[in-house]
Order: structure tokens, then sequence, then C-alpha cells
């Protein structure tokens, strides 16, 4: 966390603290409550999208993984308790975001936003979902950052501390991959106007930039091999901008009868992808 707030500069001192010393945090005990009223409160920064998982400076995206030593102390630090939300029961150590016993003021400030969330979906808290965002039945992870106007399809899931940027189309099945462990490991990134096809999978450490098409059932991680059509370059766990990807295969070099999966860069975005891929605004009033 590159930012210069003294409240900020506190929160990471007390997770670093914490951190060295959780296994002598005694349930009970002075320190053990000290460390969960901070670990609350920053549990409730990142549920509001105050303090983000990973965020972007310079153009380079940065993994806060004090973030995740914050999240990962919460668990060990709470038990699972039931929770009941009149249609079933959870038994967990982390509350859902949307549930019954909110406060009528949390949910006044859920409806100021412009918020659906289908009946099916699951978002913990620590999951931050902006304004005017569609979660159909699918699953939101903890630490989680979902922008602005952003549809989640049928199926899907957000992994733990994953970023999906303002007006993006998950469509449904694909799964984003996150990552609490090792911490080091920064979560998938995909950033604004961008368009995930139905089936795709994106693993942990992969990055897609602004306004990127990824079409239907491509399955990408940090060693896929990702093919430029054009240039014939390879790179490794990066979408450039406006970029249309789909899936490919390369030949084995060793044997000349096995094809390897790859993804392929065949074009940039034009004004009739982006027609075929535009979000329904309608969706969203």
């Amino acid at each position: 966390m590159k930012k210069n707030t003294s409240k900020l500069y506190k929160y990471i001192n007390k997770v670093e603290d914490f951190w060295q010393k959780r296994d002598k945090l005694v349930k009970g005990a002075e320190d053990y409550k000290v460390a969960c009223r901070w670990l609350q409160s920053i549990l409730d920064d990142i549920d509001n999208g105050i303090i983000k998982a990973c965020e972007k400076e310079d153009g380079k995206w940065y993994n806060n993984e004090w973030v995740k030593k914050a999240i990962l102390l919460y668990f060990k630090l709470h038990d699972s308790v039931f929770t009941s939300t009149q249609v079933t029961c959870y038994y967990d150590k982390i509350p859902l975001k949307f549930h019954p016993a909110r406060s009528e003021q949390e949910q006044d400030n859920f409806k100021g936003l412009g918020i659906r969330v289908v009946p099916g979906a699951i978002i913990r808290k620590g999951a931050y979902i902006g304004c005017n965002t569609v979660i159909m039945p699918s699953f939101v992870n903890i630490g989680a950052y979902v922008g602005s106007g952003t549809m989640i399809n049928s199926w899907a899931t957000v992994g733990a501390c994953v970023y999906v940027g303002d007006k993006c189309y998950v469509s449904s099945g694909v799964w984003l991959g996150g990552v609490l462990e090792p911490i080091q490991n920064i979560s998938v990134v995909i950033e604004d106007n961008c368009f995930i096809g139905a089936g795709s999978q994106i693993s942990e450490g992969v990055i897609v930039e602004s306004g990127a098409v990824i079409g239907a059932g491509v399955c990408i991680n940090a060693s896929t091999k990702i093919v430029d059509l054009e240039t014939g370059k390879i790179t490794y766990g990066y979408i450039p901008s406006n970029s249309v990807v789909v899936s490919g295969s390369l030949p084995e070099t060793s044997l000349s009868n096995l094809q390897l999966q790859c993804a392929v860069i065949i074009k940039k975005v034009d004004d009739n992808t982006r027609a075929k891929t535009s979000i329904n605004d309608l969706l969203r009033c």
C-alpha cells in the first residue's frame, strides 16, 4: 500500500504485529480482543472498497500482502457460527454481505447504490460490490473487488482478492482465480470494460487490461503461452488492452504430433466486436 495516510499505516503496523504473534493470541485475552477489533475495522473497510487487496500505481499492479494477512488473521481468531438467510443456513467464520440481519441503515445504503443481487448469489462480507452492479446466482469471495456497473452472471466464481473493474461483463460459468496463500501471489485482475466469455477460466497471476475481450472457454494461467497472431510474440500472464483472445494450440517441440493449449490474441477490438459485447444498460435500471 503506497497511499500516505496515517490510518493505513496504523492498519499495516497493527497487522504486521498481530501476524508476528498470531500463535500467541489466546481467545479471551486482552491482546486477542484488541486484535479482533482492529481486524473487524479492516474488514469493514475492505467491504466498503476503501482498502483493496491489489492496486494499480504508476501503471503497475501491486499486491497488498498485509490485506491478505489481515483476512487470514480474521479467520484464525474467529469461530464459525450459524447464519440463517430464511432460505438456508451457513456455518462459517465470515458472515454474508447481504442477509436479513443487516441494520436498516445498511439496507438503505445498499438500496441507494442501485445494486441487484439475485437469489442464489453468495457474497461474503469483505467483498466490495460497486454501485449499479448485477450479481446473478454466483459466488464472490472475501477480499474481492467488483467495480461499478459490472455484471457477474450465473454460476461465475470471483475468487478471494480478485479485482474486477468497472463496466465489465463476466459471463456464465466463468472462474476467476483468487488467492490468499501464498500471500505474495497476486489474484486475477480484470480491468475496466472487459468482456469475459462463458466458461472461461483465468487463474491467479493473470492481468487482463482494459477493454479486452476473452472468448468463451478460454483458459489462462500464469504459465499459459499467449500468442499475438499479428507479431508471433509469446508472452505470459498479461492480456494487453483491447485484445480479442480465443483458445488455440501450439506444437510441442519435442513431439511433432502433440499440440499444447495456448491463448491467441487474434485482433484488437473493433466496433463490431464492441457492439456484440457491450453491456446492456437496461439490466441496471
